[in-house]
């Protein structure tokens, strides 16, 4: 949305542009559910290219950048009301699912009053080089958190979630956690008036026909002059965020390439399809021959809730850890040690 009215501020190929991606966005926000997949568009060699310069014994394991390179995060949420209007409050369903070259990985639902989730522990665990130990190694007392190491779909509900979030971050005795601190609308219109301003002078903006009806709008800007201006501009307001969302500042980024990167937005019939920012020139790096962030409208499914899941509560998945290892081939202190180190990596 900020890229639209920052080209409508432009020359007249900027504001037909800026007009076209305007459209699109709006009908995207009358939608009462939206739906994308997001996904990295390299190979495993370019992954590795880009950790050359890692300390020896901390260079991206193999396995890693395989998977890292097949991954794909899909998201799906539903609303009563249009997107644009929602709030939390207005949230039906939503969805969240990360996979990989061997399947899904972890996923994770909320409908209705409970949440729901799933995880391949054991892949994560290999990947990560932090093995985590199989269902079958478990004794029966395991319980609930058998059930996630085995891949099984458990619910928790979600009010039980947010009561154990409030308790630990230290709000006591808090039945319902404080709410999450929002942009105000007046500066929600100086943040957006900001970055317009900046994008306009930064971002020239191109069209193209593509193949089957499609068109491409690119938004091209030297990378480190952007995100220079951009946080020159957001200075003033820093105050003014919600606490907690700490910005970068033009320190962080005076070794940055001032490549040009380039955002190509593909239409179709009017309809915002996918975006895609090429990346590979910031890697500095003459192997790194393909890398992109691609982000594809449509791609996530609907949230329902999955058959046959198991109702579980916290504590028993917190007692499952540590509960009948007299009965396992794991003692409790082997158990935590590798259970730990396969959350961390």
């Amino acid at each position: 949305m900020v890229l639209a009215g920052s080209a409508a501020c432009g020359t007249v190929e900027n504001l037909s542009a800026g007009q076209k991606l305007d459209q699109a966005v709006e009908k995207l926000g009358k939608e009462r559910s939206l739906s994308f997949e997001l996904d990295l568009d390299t190979d495993a060699a370019s992954l590795k290219a880009l950790d050359a310069e890692a300390e020896p014994g901390e260079e991206m394991p193999e396995e890693v950048a395989e998977l890292l390179s097949d991954a794909r995060i899909s998201f799906s949420v539903q609303s009563k009301k249009p997107i644009e209007e929602s709030g939390e409050k207005d949230l039906t369903a939503m969805a969240l699912k990360f996979s990989g070259q061997d399947g899904d990985l972890f996923e994770y639902r909320l409908v209705g009053d409970y949440t729901y989730v799933r995880a391949d522990l054991d892949a994560i665990g290999r990947m990560s080089g932090g093995p985590m130990p199989s269902a079958d190694e478990l004794p029966d007392s395991a319980g609930a958190f058998k059930k996630l190491l085995a891949g099984e779909w458990i619910k928790i509900s979600t009010k039980e979630l947010k009561e154990t979030s409030g308790q630990m971050s230290g709000a006591e005795g808090a039945g319902e956690p404080s709410a999450e601190p929002t942009l105000d609308a007046r500066t929600q219109k100086k943040l957006t008036r900001a970055l317009r301003q900046v994008i306009a002078r930064q971002v020239v903006f191109t069209t193209s026909e593509g193949p089957d009806g499609t068109e491409h709008i690119k938004a091209t800007a030297p990378f480190r002059t952007l995100m220079t201006e951009l946080l020159d501009e957001l200075g003033p307001l820093t105050e003014q965020l919600p606490m907690g969302a700490e910005t970068p500042t033009a320190k962080d980024f005076k070794d940055v390439p001032n490549e040009k990167v380039t955002a190509d937005f593909t239409l179709k019939n009017g309809e915002l399809t996918e975006v895609s920012v090429d990346l590979a020139k910031l890697a500095e790096n003459a192997k790194v021959k393909k890398f992109a962030l691609v982000l594809r409208l449509g791609g996530g499914e609907k949230a329902t809730a999955p058959a046959n899941a198991t109702e579980v509560r916290i504590d028993e998945i917190v007692e499952g850890l540590f509960g009948g290892f007299a009965a396992s081939e794991l003692s409790e202190e082997d158990f935590e040690e590798e259970f730990m180190e396969g959350i961390e990596g």
